[in-house]
């Protein structure tokens, strides 16, 4: 029998793989993107693009949509945009 052992990601390499699948939604749903920028102890900092960049909607995405679904995740983070 194969002993199975959980891969050994960095929170950042988490991090990084939520961003990338709200991206994938992002882009396929509404032609925009988040793309992370920096991970610096408990603060994240995001680039929206595309569609969201130029959105009057864009703070609303970024809190509501991105932050909220990381802070389920990693609920002691602070997601900021890059400007």
């Amino acid at each position: 029998m194969t002993n199975h052992v959980a891969p050994d990601f960095s929170r950042e390499d988490q991090i990084r793989g939520l961003i990338e699948q709200i991206s994938a939604y992002i882009e396929q749903f509404h032609h925009g993107s988040v793309e992370l920028i920096g991970v610096e102890g408990d603060t994240i900092t995001v680039r929206l693009g595309g569609a969201c960049a130029e959105c009057e909607l864009s703070t609303q995405t970024l809190q509501g949509w991105v932050a909220g679904t990381i802070r389920q995740f990693f609920p002691d983070v602070n997601v900021i945009a890059d400007n």
